[in-house]
């Protein structure tokens, strides 16, 4: 039975049941690269519950669960480049980075440690490309972190917390600050942008890293209660996305790559219309890799909704379609490597569902049953094999 809506306190305390694995067979016409791992994060109740380790099926997109890691509300992973570590963000009282080694075939060969992540409730992480950093969004307590790696990997200690200070307009979700991302950007690493939901802001910062410190380079304030979760950077133009998680908008900004200013242009609602965003909330929001689509989650009505990137410098969005998620409450969305797949993660129903992607028209089309993982809300697909 699908679980009641839960804020995100009630949330971490929930006690969750064992996963459950399904395999998905359909028929497909795709050429297929191999099959590949799928990397869940959920919230969870104990020790018995944590990070799943799936592989889909390389025709298919379909996923089986092949084991469990214990771990306590590993609700954000990011997998290292080199497909070797896997990190997970505690969304805990006290928040933890932990990092786990993989094998050539991605399957979990142990854990190498772990270390607090600055701050309570980490949500949301991204590694430097140099390999010696990991930024980290405590929302619990409103600020961003910067952890070094020993040469393996392992989180060592915090080098930096950035307090952010502050509020919004929602008096139950703006009480304070909520950092909810960070990221580095691929084609300028040294800069890292972060997101504020609870003082409707995206900071912009310089990163060192012989020092490991972060230096303030802009603020930019988003429309009032909007609450910045997620931003997504096109690949090749200078154009970044912003996801309103509370007004349920994608805010279309230029964005100048030799300074880091970002200047928001242009909004469009992720909602039906005539919906109001009362009670409903926008999740993710990611870009394909050619530029061409953008895609965002919504949950309440549970879709996903499908952009095309035109005009000058990728700054106009025209919508596609909004297609059902596949179950409830849809948080986390990612392409495989290959981006023939769209794995949604579905909190409330506690299921991943896989949906084919065409990549000349951006559409989206269900591809079988969804995976049933209790409180999921993360699915990190890496690429297969060699």
């Amino acid at each position: 039975m699908t679980p009641p809506p839960l804020s995100r306190r009630a949330a971490l305390s929930l006690p969750l049941l064992g996963a459950a694995a399904v395999a998905l067979p359909l028929p497909s016409a795709h050429a297929a690269p191999g099959p590949f791992r799928v990397y869940l994060g959920a919230y969870t109740g104990g020790t018995e519950e944590g990070i799943g380790v799936a592989t889909a099926d390389d025709a298919t997109g379909g996923l089986q669960l092949d084991t469990v890691v214990p771990a306590a509300s590993p609700t954000w992973l990011t997998l290292a480049p080199s497909g070797g570590v896997l990190y997970a963000a505690h969304e805990t009282a006290e928040g933890q980075v932990s990092a786990l080694s993989l094998g050539q075939d991605g399957a979990v060969t142990g854990t190498l440690g772990s270390c607090p992540s600055g701050g309570s409730g980490a949500v949301h992480l991204d590694l430097h490309a140099g390999g010696g950093h990991l930024f980290v969004a405590n929302y619990g307590s409103g600020s961003v972190a910067v952890v070094t790696l020993a040469e393996d990997g392992t989180p060592q200690e915090v080098s930096q917390v950035v307090q952010y200070t502050g509020s919004g307009p929602n008096p139950d979700r703006q009480e304070g600050p909520h950092a909810h991302m960070v990221l580095s950007d691929p084609a300028a690493p040294d800069r890292v942008l972060a997101c504020d939901l609870g003082t409707d802001t995206v900071h912009v910062y310089a990163f060192d890293p012989a020092q490991g410190q972060l230096t303030s380079e802009h603020e930019v304030k988003m429309a009032p209660g909007s609450g910045p979760r997620h931003l997504a950077l096109h690949p090749e133009a200078d154009a970044a996305y912003v996801l309103g998680e509370l007004d349920c908008t994608l805010t279309v900004c230029a964005y100048d790559r030799a300074t880091g200013a970002l200047t928001p242009q242009s909004t469009v609602s992720l909602l039906p219309d005539g919906t109001s965003p009362d009670g409903n909330t926008a999740a993710e929001v990611l870009v394909s890799s050619d530029g061409r689509f953008v895609y965002a989650s919504v949950r309440g009505p549970d879709i996903i909704a499908a952009f095309a990137v035109e005009g000058t410098g990728g700054t106009e969005l025209r919508l596609l379609g909004r297609q059902s998620c596949g179950g409830s409450w849809p948080r986390h969305i990612a392409l495989d490597s290959e981006e023939r797949w769209l794995y949604a993660a579905n909190q409330y129903s506690g299921s991943v569902a896989v949906f084919a992607r065409d990549a000349d028209t951006g559409t989206l089309t269900p591809a079988g049953e969804p995976l049933p993982f209790p409180q999921v809300v993360c699915a990190i697909p890496a690429a297969p094999a060699a």
